[in-house]
């Protein structure tokens, strides 16, 4: 065993980390299923679902799960077969998720706002034979097209009525109808209520934790959507280190709202699994919609809320904020994007709760940094390892050398929690997974005290002049700017430097702000080279599935304007 000098040595946040948790504990590694078992076993009878009223208790929701599963198995679900879940934040979601792997199958998670062709893509490439959806015509006829346009064989149709409470369930049929989706009497069609009419007795399967559990799609570290193969090791593992890093959280007393889509793999781990993991109410939002939002904070009075900072900024800049009781709110963790420490501190105030920042990828389930919840967060950083991970910075030049404390270089990662590979991209897989070690592409560098700051993606930096320019530095100084709500910096081209800087901006309501203007504000706050050179104001930003800010979007429409002489 080494000795506390040489362990510090070699993990440097060792040095700083909170006291009451072991980085050495050993992560346990467990069916994916083995969750909502013990959930079961332990809270019964404590409400696990509360979806728009409805509460659902442990107990009905695995018994549920029990009998989606032996009706999967019924469709022929078993090892290897691949169900897509292709739903909005619903119970039906939870229900399906751990029925498909009782099954023995595995999830594909799809995101229902995808274009067509990204969707039977996404099929084709996962070799998904079954897919679990909506019965609202946006969900539902976009997934049946796709038996006549690719591999799926069938469609289990969950019924958004059956998921509400009385008397929302008769008014939805009543006021909505043009909105449900007709659904054929065929055999390419299961109703969810099929699917479930059965005794629970599915036929056990043996899971082996390094067995396949879901294919999580990503565009990855580079290049185009891929699934990355996460085992049930992989995300059980992911639960507990994420629990570990909760010491306040209290099992089978709090509440956790799920704003977030649980098809995303953030809130596949932090808000279902996790949820499930501490025997918490999981209060589900079938999308995103501020002033819904901070009703169901002062209605539901969670404690627990992971979201993106772009949903912080919309809590903090609502014009009626004060109206709404925030209080209940005790630990929010922020990922899926950098959180700007102006949108922390506003938050922190309003409600009083820790806000923390932390950091991973799809490639790893996705926890691997975070800052601690105990205050000692450093500002701008990511945080430290969680427990059993391992942070590296390595050289840019040849990807395997680890640099010392305070040198720039990639970030990368090892853990229980980095997944197997990409599905059937074994060349990205090489590329991406060198030595053992999790390349996530970004930029950043390690303090003496073991936390870790990230600098850019590497993909992003912007090449001014021979200069490395990261848009993250300038952006955090432009939201110092007062009538500053949110921006994007990226590197447009320059004649003369080759790239310069552009920043888009959304103001607060009622400000105004020129290029002038903020060319002065940040006078002394950034270099020269980093300073702005174009300013576009626009009255929203694009944002991904997750809500949050897209550079990417801006990039492709920046290029097109360009192309075609703009």
């Amino acid at each position: 065993m080494l000795d506390v000098a040489t362990d510090r040595e070699r993990h440097p946040w060792l040095r700083a980390y909170p006291q009451a948790i072991d980085w050495h504990a050993e992560i346990a590694v467990r069916p994916i299923t083995a969750l909502l078992d013990d959930g079961v076993a332990r809270f019964a009878n404590r409400p696990c679902t509360d979806f728009l009223g409805r509460r659902l208790t442990y107990a009905q929701i695995g018994a549920l799960a029990d009998r989606a599963a032996k009706g999967f198995q019924a469709l022929g679900v078993g090892p290897g077969v691949k169900v897509g879940l292709f739903l909005p934040n619903v119970p039906q979601f939870i229900v399906c998720f751990f029925a498909i792997l009782k099954a023995g199958g595995t999830v594909v998670n799809f995101n229902p706002l995808s274009a067509e062709a990204e969707v039977a893509r996404q099929i084709d490439d996962s070799e998904t034979d079954l897919i679990v959806t909506l019965d609202v015509k946006v969900l539902h006829d976009k997934a049946q097209k796709m038996l006549h346009a690719t591999r799926l064989r069938r469609l289990v149709v969950c019924r958004m009525g059956e998921a509400l409470p009385f008397p929302k369930n008769t008014l939805f049929a009543l006021l909505k109808s043009k909105q449900i989706a007709r659904i054929p009497d065929d055999d390419r069609h299961v109703p969810f209520s099929r699917l479930i009419a059965n005794d629970g007795r599915y036929r056990p399967v043996v899971l082996n934790p390094a067995d396949l559990a879901v294919l999580q799609y990503t565009g990855g570290t580079t290049g185009a959507p891929k699934g990355a193969m996460l085992s049930h090791a992989n995300v059980y593992a992911n639960v507990v280190q994420s629990a570990s890093w909760f010491q306040g959280a209290r099992p089978g007393q709090e509440v956790l709202l799920g704003v977030l889509p649980l098809f995303h793999c953030f809130a596949m781990t932090v808000i279902m699994n996790l949820g499930v993991y501490l025997g918490a109410e999981i209060v589900l939002l079938p999308r995103f919609d501020i002033d819904e939002l901070l009703r169901t904070i002062a209605r539901k009075r969670p404690s627990l809320f992971p979201a993106v900072p772009t949903i912080y900024t919309a809590i903090n800049n609502h014009k009626q904020r004060d109206r709404y009781d925030l209080s209940s709110i005790n630990m929010c963790l922020s990922g899926g994007a950098p959180l700007p420490l102006e949108v922390q501190q506003t938050f922190e105030k309003l409600t009083g709760c820790h806000l923390v920042e932390g950091y991973g990828l799809t490639e790893s389930a996705p926890v691997a940094i975070c800052n601690p919840l105990d205050g000692h967060s450093k500002a701008g950083s990511i945080g430290l390892p969680l427990p059993g991970t391992i942070a590296e910075i390595i050289s840019l030049e040849d990807r395997r050398t680890p640099l010392p404390l305070g040198e720039r270089g990639e970030i990368c990662l090892r853990g229980p929690q980095v997944m197997q590979g990409y599905w059937h991209r074994d060349e990205e897989t090489r590329e991406t997974i060198v030595d053992g070690r999790l390349h996530t592409g970004d930029v950043g560098y390690m303090d003496e005290d073991g936390y870790i700051f990230i600098v850019d993606r590497i993909k992003d930096v912007i090449l001014c002049g021979g200069y490395n320019v990261y848009p993250r530095n300038v952006e955090e100084a432009i939201y110092q700017h007062p009538a500053v709500a949110e921006c994007i910096v990226l590197g447009v081209p320059d004649a003369y430097r080759g790239q310069t800087v552009k920043a888009f901006v959304r103001l607060r309501e009622g400000r105004h702000l020129g290029l002038k203007d903020l060319t002065a504000f940040l006078a002394d706050k950034l270099s020269p080279i980093e300073m702005p050179k174009e300013l576009e104001i626009r009255a929203d930003l694009p944002r991904t599935m997750i809500g949050k800010l897209s550079r990417k979007d801006l990039m492709e429409e920046e290029e097109a304007k360009r192309a075609a002489g703009g």
